[in-house]
């Protein structure tokens, strides 16, 4: 088993925004120790109920922390590798877990091979280092020479990863992670963009190096097994469930997020025996309170979230309703972080403690954290799914109108069988002699009823 799966619930946090960097390195300041900041979240995090702590780039770059310019130390506006270190420990000690982000499909132009390039051409010693370097052409960015980029962004020129002197490049800065900052896992920006034949030599040699470290990657589009294997990675971003879990609310279809559901994880489900990351808003995407057109969408959506199959994880401050809309340059999302403020101020009060409890009935839930998943009923704005594991029967019911809903559930095989609910204690009912199962379900709520 890896290090994270489906037991856990992570946290998420861009360092560089949260800690109130600068948005530019100029490469002379003396390091600010903004990391240590990050210590005291750390009982806010647990208190939310994540026991795991991602967090995007870290090591030195020019300017959002993508555009690496030296795998093997901190960015100087956060601080040094003993800080990194020093988080590391306070995570251990504290019994979490530390993913960090591995930016390898690229560079930025301020990486120490590029620049050599730059200066000598041809002459360089690491020509062979980029993809398709050509010296007969120029680059959009005035190099007396071209070479690929990610997405057309030629700040972003693209490594050669077939490149040996490459791999032992970036393979040895992970095994510095692993033995420096003790990391649990690895976040694979843009896992679309690399070469397989990378994943599966990164994959065998992290088994050796510290076997169960986890690879996740960025997958945005396309059949997510081919990432997510034996050989290659064993998570990746489940995008497709992202938009579901946000359009559904906004159109008022839960069709449509039962559909990928079903797609997914049901009995012939293409990736049941997957575990892929969950997650309603992230760095990359607007905040999930600016996406919601009814903000009392957050509930039912988030009882959607962490009672549907995979590792579920939070964006900081989503927890409290922030908003944010994406801009040209994205920092709008990833603004500074003082949980404690926040809490005084949130947008929406009863939402921290909301997902708190969603986390602790996950926890606790054998059924909700790995078991098997069935649809039971769907309607544009109700849905009902069960889930089992280990003698435990778990329904999950969802209410996206903004009236009470009264609905009967079919429920074959259990028949006469009480159920209690988790989410608002006190509340049983009991299927009847036809397996149909009476519920009510308040406004923009919902219920996750256990077979007593």
């Amino acid at each position: 088993m890896t290090n994270i799966n489906s037991n856990n619930f992570l946290y998420h946090i861009f360092p560089l925004g949260a800690c109130g960097a600068e948005r530019t390195n100029n490469f002379s300041s003396p390091p600010v120790p903004r990391l240590r900041q990050i210590h005291g979240w750390l009982d806010h995090v647990q208190a939310l109920g994540a026991d795991t702590l991602f967090l995007g780039p870290v090591f030195e770059s020019g300017s959002h922390g993508y555009d690496t310019a030296n795998y093997y130390e901190v960015d100087r506006r956060l601080g040094r590798r003993a800080d990194m270190a020093e988080l590391g420990r306070d995570l251990r000690a504290r019994g979490m877990r530390l993913v960090l982000d591995g930016v390898f499909n690229h560079t930025g132009r301020d990486f120490w091979a590029f620049r050599d390039l730059q200066t000598y051409g041809a002459a360089s010693a690491y020509r062979d280092w980029y993809a398709n370097v050509h010296f007969d052409l120029r680059s959009p960015l005035g190099d007396p020479f071209s070479y690929d980029a990610w997405n057309g962004h030629f700040s972003l020129p693209k490594l050669n990863l077939e490149n040996p002197a490459v791999r032992e490049h970036l393979f040895g800065a992970v095994r510095m992670w692993v033995e420096e900052f003790g990391i649990d896992g690895i976040r694979l920006d843009a896992a679309d963009a690399l070469s397989f034949n990378f994943m599966r030599a990164l994959r065998k040699f992290t088994d050796q190096l510290k076997p169960g470290l986890w690879l996740m990657g960025e997958v945005i589009h396309g059949d997510y097994r081919q990432w997510v294997n034996d050989q290659t990675l064993h998570a990746a971003t489940n995008y497709e469930l992202y938009k579901g879990l946000h359009s559904a609310h906004n159109e008022h279809n839960y069709f449509e997020l039962a559909y990928s559901l079903n797609r997914q994880f049901g009995e012939m489900g293409i990736y049941k025996h997957l575990e892929l990351n969950s997650f309603v808003d992230n760095h990359d995407v607007a905040r999930i309170a600016s996406q919601l057109r009814e903000p009392a969408g957050l509930y039912p959506l988030h009882v959607a979230l962490f009672c549907a199959p995979g590792i579920p994880s939070v964006y900081y401050g989503s927890e409290f309703g922030l908003a944010g809309i994406k801009s040209h340059d994205d920092w709008n999302l990833r603004p500074e972080f003082n949980p404690h403020a926040l809490a005084e101020s949130s947008p929406q009060p009863d939402l921290f403690a909301w997902i708190r409890r969603l986390a602790q009935i996950r926890k606790n839930s054998p059924a909700l954290r790995w078991g098997s998943y069935v649809q039971r009923l769907v309607t544009a704005d109700q849905f009902a799914f069960s889930r089992h594991a280990e003698g435990e029967d778990v329904l999950v019911l969802v209410n996206n109108a903004n009236e009470t809903a009264g609905l009967s559930v079919p429920m074959p095989g259990f028949e006469g069988k009480g159920f209690s609910d988790l989410l608002t204690q006190g509340d049983a009912f009991t299927a009847d002699a036809r397996g149909n199962l009476a519920v009510r379900l308040h406004p923009k709520s919902g219920r996750i009823l256990r077979r007593d």
